[in-house]
């Protein structure tokens, strides 16, 4: 499988796949038809505490990415997004954020490049 990270308001491509939006919120000003999104993994997106201590508190990226796999790991929700993705040749994880290194989609992507 190819996993690809794109940030979500860049214009969908065939190329793109199963397009997967891994923020807990919707996108600003996105309609849901210029997204094609074929699913919402909004189960997967870090912690509203997490969040606004990245964005608005200043937390180090990595003690963000630590934090965000903790999150992960509790929770099982890595292995039901790699349920929901299974069988696709292509996935793309969405994100929001304005920071296009560092995001959750990216550490979901290493995660899930991990278990295959």
């Amino acid at each position: 499988m190819q996993l690809h990270v794109k940030h979500v308001y860049d214009e969908a491509t065939d190329a793109d796949g199963f397009r997967v939006l891994v923020d807990r919120l919707w996108p600003r000003g996105l309609s849901k038809e210029r997204a094609r999104v074929d699913l919402w993994a909004k189960e997967v997106a870090p912690s509203a505490e997490l969040r606004r201590a990245v964005h608005h508190e200043g937390m180090s990226w990595p003690d963000f990415s630590a934090r965000y796999r903790d999150e992960l790991a509790a929770d099982g929700g890595v292995a039901r997004v790699r349920d929901e993705i299974a069988g696709h040749a292509v996935v793309t994880l969405l994100f929001a954020s304005h920071d296009e290194e560092h995001n959750g989609a990216v550490v979901l992507q290493e995660l899930l490049g991990a278990s295959e």
